[in-house]
């Protein structure tokens, strides 16, 4: 081959490998710096803001009912409670409170406590059995004559532990005659605890001490729990 033909040859390569470029620049276009990296498809652009994320929220507790005869400025404890302890419902408190005051009253009347398992406290089952024990063990004739006004009179959150005080009007027969009195006397839970029982913690009266007679389960429990 001629020196001649060769450069022609060497031409030709160059004017090819210039027409293949200029191709290529034609179909996949010049970089021009704003390209995106690979996988820039698999994340979300500026533009394209995320859903709002939706938070847990608490259940919002409906308005509390008061029953009748309650203080209106309890209102606030009560509903501390209430925050506390989602269970609570004033209403269906004083009826099981009814219930148990009446149930205790008895139990302490005949001198048989087996019944207040998980109703009373342990301090207030052992201030009842001594008090049975000074009587000489034996049953009282008393009864309950009637129950009148049954009003929450405190509430509190002490730690875990709701407290609620309720006061009581009761009749009470015994064998010199019928007696009014007016108890306080104080409920205490587990806050969120899926038990609904109360246990009693507490009694007290708002009547004079030597007015009341020595079988008065007020001055039975010694007056605090």
């Amino acid at each position: 081959m001629s020196e001649g033909s060769g450069w022609v040859e060497i031409v030709l390569l160059a004017l090819l490998a210039a027409f293949i470029g200029l191709r290529l620049v034609s179909v996949l276009g010049k970089r021009t710096g704003q390209e995106r990296p690979i996988g820039d498809a698999f994340r979300p652009s500026a533009e394209v803001t995320a859903p709002p994320r939706r938070e847990a929220t608490n259940p919002v507790r409906g308005q509390l009912l008061l029953p009748p005869g309650t203080d209106r400025g309890l209102l606030p404890a009560l509903e501390a409670v209430a925050d506390a302890d989602p269970g609570f419902a004033p209403d269906r408190f004083l009826a099981g409170a009814r219930s148990a005051y009446g149930l205790i009253l008895e139990s302490f009347w005949t001198g048989d406590l087996s019944s207040l398992t998980g109703l009373v406290s342990d301090e207030v089952h052992h201030n009842l059995s001594n008090a049975i024990e000074a009587r000489g063990g034996g049953s009282l004739p008393n009864r309950l004559a009637g129950l009148g006004a049954v009003a929450l009179r405190d509430a509190t959150v002490v730690g875990q532990m709701v407290e609620v005080t309720v006061g009581f009007v009761a009749r009470i027969a015994t064998s010199d005659g019928e007696i009014e009195t007016r108890d306080l006397w104080t409920f205490s839970r587990l806050a969120g605890n899926t038990d609904p029982a109360w246990v009693l913690i507490a009694t007290d009266n708002e009547d004079d001490s030597d007015q009341m007679p020595p079988d008065h389960l007020g001055d039975a429990s010694d007056n605090n729990a």
